[in-house]
C-alpha cells in the first residue's frame, strides 16, 4: 500500500472522544468562488467575511474539507464531496463541511519515507500537492511532505502514529502516517485569519 503513491488527502481517522463530525458552516464559501475545493483538502477560515478557503502554503488552516451543498441558480439542490471552482448558488443555500476540531487524528500519505523517529515532529503539506486532487472523485492528491521541518520550527502538522494498514510500515516509500494539527487558527498563539 504504502510502496506506492496513491494520496487520499486528510482523512479523519479517529477523535479521542470518539466524535469526528464536521463542522456545517452556512455560507462557508462564496457564491462563484473560482478555487474547486476537494475532500481531504486543507481549508482555513479566511479574513473577508467569515468563509473558508484551500490552503495555499505553509500557513496556519483549520482542518480538512469534507464536502458542501447549495441550491444552483435553476433551483436543483446539490450534495458534492468537492466544491467546483466558480458555481453559482441561490443567496443563503451553501452548507460547506469541515472538520475543524484540534484533537481529530488525520491519516495522510507522505510524498516520502518517514521513519519511526518522526513520531512527536512537523512537517509541513508538499505545496505542490496542496491544489491535486480528482473532480470526478472530488478527492483530494494532497500529501505531507517526508522532510521533517525539526524540533524548533512550526510545521502544519504534528505525527503521531503509523496508520495501521497491511503493507504500510515505517520506512515505506510513500508512508502513511496519523497526525495531528499543529499550527491551527483556532488554538495556541494567536494567528490572524489570512
Amino acid at each position: 500500500m504504502s510502496a506506492t503513491s496513491a494520496p487520499f488527502g486528510m482523512r479523519p481517522a479517529f477523535h479521542p472522544s470518539g466524535l469526528d463530525r464536521a463542522q456545517a458552516l452556512a455560507g462557508g464559501i462564496p457564491s462563484a468562488y473560482n478555487t474547486a475545493i476537494l475532500k481531504g483538502q486543507p481549508v482555513k477560515y479566511v479574513a473577508s467575511g467569515g468563509v473558508i478557503a484551500p490552503v495555499t502554503g505553509t500557513e496556519a488552516f483549520v482542518g480538512a474539507f469534507d464536502g458542501v451543498e447549495w441550491t444552483d441558480t435553476t433551483g436543483r439542490r446539490r450534495v458534492s464531496n468537492y466544491w467546483p471552482a466558480n458555481t453559482s448558488y441561490i443567496t443563503g443555500s451553501c452548507v460547506a463541511y469541515f472538520y475543524n476540531d484540534q484533537n481529530i487524528v488525520y491519516e495522510i500519505q507522505a510524498d516520502g519515507s518517514v521513519a519511526q523517529t518522526a513520531i512527536g515532529n512537523e512537517a509541513n503539506f508538499t505545496t505542490a500537492n496542496l491544489a491535486a486532487g480528482s473532480t470526478t472523485t472530488g478527492l483530494s492528491q494532497c500529501t505531507l511532505s517526508a522532510s521533517l521541518v525539526g524540533n524548533s520550527t512550526q510545521g502544519q502538522m504534528r505525527i503521531v502514529d503509523l496508520a495501521p494498514y497491511a503493507g504500510n510500515a515505517w520506512g515505506d516509500a510513500y508512508t502513511i502516517v496519523r497526525a495531528v494539527v499543529a499550527y491551527g487558527q483556532m488554538f495556541g498563539a494567536f494567528t490572524a485569519f489570512a
